[in-house]
């Protein structure tokens, strides 16, 4: 059955080449083109709009047909775009961008003799009110509503002064706007396709697209008026294609990488971790010479979250409702011996807090995180009525099925220290709905950064905040107040307060952060100029083929 598939796979990625291959060329051409081979193994893809990237695969694939004002560089700082520049007023309300007057729409039947036209600051006001407005029903409204000005929060000073007016001081919002959701669409395309604008994308990116078999094959084109030229003065991109594939299985993926037929993978599957990757995390001698591993941090915090609400119900009788039961559980998980077996090194123990590393925030001296102490945790046990786990009933931990392998050694070693655990694997989409609806009184999650801004981590604790993000329904008047403060503070000072926040809210233990992920692309030795950031967004403008 598995081959069966892997050959159907093979089929289908060799007949979406031969697409490549075919709109890449013209009759009077016979070089050879750079074309880029990758594979999102979601297995289909549900839109190319901004209005709905929602997913990583999606922000790729936005990525490469369309620009925001601001993005995100390799070190997380937030540099222009569409934007040349741009000015915040002195009470944090008014942001004002000015634009490049040398960006145009890729060229589409849509336009005037089918050729792009200039991008002006109407546009970014079109895109912007599109994702807020009901009617779209965006994935992204959410980065604007209850933040912007009620009335005419986008305005076009003129055709290349935008201006964003917000409702109250919100600092990350600039980080924000790099955000997929945030890409700019030309209104007579999307008026024109509609709904169907999804599978007619149209912005001012590297890559223009060709051609979508859904499910099967996504061709894309180097887009010739692109407006950015590397440090020499060589316009962008270097590729002439990228093709896409959509095989579901990860380890059918990595099986085509080794076998040259995908230049590039993220992350590994399971079933070839160890073939791979030593323990420590490096590629084993015998593969060293086969391709390239690049690894960063990734912002994304895995952990088990508690349900703190002790005026819910389901709390009624919960041991977890005991803030010493809370914080006995975090001192009797070995982190260390989580990242080292179960992710061959790759990942850093969370013993910092919530905050991730890599993002400003995170401290690396930071003395409020949970090492592990399994006679610490014994002595909680005991301060809260619960010497040697005696009277204490078992406690259950909700996780999907692709994580009971850590979960199981995380009850291990519960049990080690007195703590009876018991363990229900349910479908990913049930623990979710019981997570929102607070019904989850111990479960497995895990939060990914958003946007470049440690506050993206804390909103986590919030207790202004619904469920989601604030699945714990964690909620401290003194972290609510220190979060208000927080953003309109100059960034230096936001970092500090950030840090006192996430001290406060791991004191009370609403979480057990278990390792801050690492992030693992591969890539073939005759890939240069791959780029990416610790939000796992990736960057191909500049990526060169080398001949083998």
């Amino acid at each position: 059955m598995w081959l069966s598939g892997f050959k159907k796979s093979c089929l289908l990625l060799l007949l979406g080449a031969g697409i490549v291959v075919q709109s890449c060329r013209s009759s009077s051409d016979n070089t050879a083109k750079k074309v880029f081979h990758i594979n999102l193994s979601s297995g289909n893809l549900e839109a190319i709009d901004p209005a709905f990237a929602k997913d990583l695969y999606q922000i790729w694939v936005n990525h490469m047909v369309y620009n925001t004002l601001v993005e995100t560089d390799e070190h997380l700082h937030v540099i222009p775009s569409l934007a040349k520049s741009w000015d915040v007023s002195p009470d944090g309300l008014i942001c004002t961008f000015h634009l490049r007057n040398d960006v145009c729409f890729q060229d589409n039947p849509v336009f005037p003799a089918g050729k792009g036209r200039k991008l002006v600051a109407a546009d970014v006001v079109y895109s912007f009110s599109r994702l807020m407005d009901p009617a779209t029903a965006a994935t992204g409204a959410w980065i604007f509503n209850g933040r912007v000005a009620a009335k005419e929060p986008f305005v076009a000073i003129n055709d290349t002064t935008f201006q964003l007016r917000l409702a109250a001081p919100f600092r990350p919002l600039i980080g924000m706007l790099s955000m997929a959701y945030c890409n700019i669409v030309p209104k007579e395309v999307v008026m024109h396709w509609g709904k169907d604008f999804r599978s007619h994308p149209c912005g001012t990116g590297p890559f223009m697209f060709r051609y979508w078999d859904e499910g099967n094959i996504l061709s894309l084109v180097k887009n010739p008026h692109y407006f950015e030229h590397d440090k020499e003065g060589v316009q962008l991109p270097y590729l002439d294609a990228v093709q896409i594939s959509f095989i579901d299985s990860k380890a059918t993926e990595f099986l085509l990488f080794m076998q040259h037929k995908l230049d590039f993978v993220n992350g590994i599957d399971g079933s070839f971790k160890d073939l791979i990757l030593a323990k420590n995390g490096t590629i084993k001698p015998e593969y060293r010479n086969s391709f390239h591993l690049a690894k960063d941090t990734y912002l994304n915090t895995e952990y088990l979250g508690f349900l703190t609400d002790t005026t819910n119900p389901v709390m009624s009788g919960q041991p977890t409702a005991n803030v010493l039961v809370r914080r006995a559980i975090n001192y009797a998980v070995n982190r260390n011996k989580i990242v080292t077996y179960f992710k061959n090194g790759m990942g850093i123990p969370a013993t910092h807090g919530f905050i991730p590393a890599g993002i400003p925030g995170f401290d690396t001296a930071a003395h409020y995180g949970y090492d592990y102490d399994p006679v610490k945790a014994q002595q909680l046990l005991a301060e809260a009525g619960y010497p040697g786990g005696k009277g204490l009933k078992p406690i259950k931990i909700l996780v999907q099925d692709n994580y009971v392998d850590i979960v199981n050694f995380i009850a291990g070693e519960l049990q080690e220290v007195g703590i009876p655990t018991v363990i229900e694997v349910m479908q990913p989409n049930i623990l979710r709905q019981q997570m929102s609806k607070s019904q989850a009184v111990f479960f497995r999650a895990q939060w990914l950064a958003d946007y470049p801004d440690a506050e993206t981590f804390l909103i986590v604790f919030n207790g202004n905040q619904p469920a989601p993000p604030n699945y714990t329904r964690f909620s401290n008047a003194t972290f609510d107040k220190w979060y208000n403060e927080s953003l309109n503070l100059p960034d230096t000072a936001r970092w500090q307060l950030y840090r006192k926040m996430d001290s406060l809210a791991i004191s009370y233990a609403p979480v057990l952060p278990l390792y801050y992920d690492v992030l693992l692309h591969f890539t073939q030795n005759n890939i240069t100029g791959f780029r990416s950031n610790a939000l796992n967004v990736i960057d191909i403008k500049q990526v060169d083929i080398k001949s083998k």
